[in-house]
């Protein structure tokens, strides 16, 4: 009987969330489903285990970008310069490793440098001067897409060696079959430890907590969704050694804006930055450490499209990548109006748009129609956002 309690105490909390509008990621997960039933009946090859391993890989360039945005979402704020602080990064990496012959971790720490101190030029105009963010990083776009231009000079494009490591991590580095499986149990087996701590703290403070069964239900139907997707992987060649680095990424950010002072007082400052003044936080540290982290992910994602190409040149950071790394921050669920969102954000949104060029890739359409559909998703999250933040609102809980 306790049982059958639990497990209905954990639906009617669910359906209580999603009546108060908080729909979490449940949206973006229906939303992803649907688009890959939709491609496999179209095309069988979609969710072949050599198409879905080429899609983890093409995910964590533009992911670990949208991963900065969101967090300068979080504040209510925009980035519309990161496509061109990548290039630039992949640029500066290009120039200082291939022709001025520097160490690769010194050119990739100048590369990083680059776009950290991107980010605390747009928090010094922002907390000084009081520019709009939408105009400062517009600004930057186009500067910094001049600089990089500058800086690669007449040579254009300028190729990575493919015998370097940062080439072979983004391209032909994969995890051993029982290392992707060894690493799923230990992850789920620390999801479950903080869980099971989090509800004995709230317990011993007489606050409502999970049950074991909640938790258990919750992990074990993780490890079972993970284990299937590594065996499915492993069939062709595996979980790229890159995709797990995005994967770290995100893992470690969410524990940073979760578990930490810092994320705390970025959730707040989002919520309302008077409040937060108010509250004793330093709103302008928190504005110039999240710009400078949100551009220095850039240079990061930026690196990584580089070596996923083995080269840098013109078009580095173009076309495309601005808009998609913005995209795949909202479609997420990171709110557009500020404090609320998560890291994961950035890895649904960043899934559900390589998913759509994937699919659209293998079904031989134009890229118009990529564009167009991309538009029609990202706009469907926004109308989901507004209604989801009315609802709140509504039920006293915005």
């Amino acid at each position: 009987m306790l049982s059958v309690a639990g497990l209905r105490g954990a639906v009617e909390s669910l359906f209580a969330r999603i009546r108060g509008g908080d729909l979490g990621a449940a949206p973006v997960v229906g939303g992803l489903i649907v688009i890959w039933l939709i491609f496999q009946a179209l095309n069988p090859v979609f969710l072949s285990s050599e198409n879905l391993v080429n899609l983890t890989m093409q995910c964590a360039a533009i992911g670990t970008i949208a991963l900065g945005v969101v967090l300068v979402l979080l504040l209510g704020e925009i980035d519309l310069s990161v496509g061109s602080v990548s290039g630039l990064a992949a640029a500066v990496l290009a120039v200082s490793f291939v022709q001025l012959n520097w160490p690769l971790v010194p050119a990739l720490v100048a590369a990083i440098g680059i776009g950290c101190l991107v980010g605390l030029l747009y928090g010094f105009l922002y907390t000084r001067f009081g520019l709009p963010s939408f105009v400062i990083t517009l600004a930057g776009l186009l500067g910094f897409l001049g600089l990089q231009l500058w800086v690669l000079g007449d040579t254009g494009t300028i190729g990575l060696p493919f015998d370097s490591w940062i080439v072979e991590f983004a391209q032909d580095w994969f995890l051993p079959h029982w290392a992707a499986y060894l690493l799923v149990v230990l992850s789920v087996g620390a999801y479950a430890w903080v869980l099971l701590r989090r509800a004995r703290r709230r317990a011993a403070a007489n606050l409502v907590s999970q049950s074991n069964l909640d938790i258990g239900l919750r992990s074990g139907g993780l490890l079972v969704f993970l284990l299937s997707t590594a065996w499915y992987l492993n069939l062709h060649r595996g979980v790229g050694v890159m995709f797990v680095f995005f994967i770290a990424l995100v893992v470690v950010m969410n524990l940073v804006l979760t578990r930490t002072r810092w994320g705390r007082a970025v959730y707040a400052v989002g919520g309302s930055v008077e409040a937060a003044r108010r509250a004793g936080i330093r709103v302008d540290r928190i504005y110039l450490s999240v710009f400078a982290m949100c551009s220095m992910l850039a240079a990061v994602g930026g690196i990584l499209a580089a070596a996923r190409l083995a080269s840098a040149g013109q078009s580095s950071g173009t076309g495309d990548v601005n808009l998609n790394a913005i995209a795949a921050a909202v479609i997420g669920g990171a709110s557009l109006f500020g404090g609320r969102g998560s890291a994961f954000s950035a890895l649904l949104g960043i899934i559900v748009i390589q998913s759509i060029s994937s699919g659209l890739t293998l079904l031989t359409l134009d890229s118009s129609v990529q564009f167009m559909i991309t538009g029609v998703v990202l706009v469907l999250a926004v109308i989901v956002d507004s209604i989801s933040r009315r609802t709140r609102a509504a039920t006293g809980l915005a």
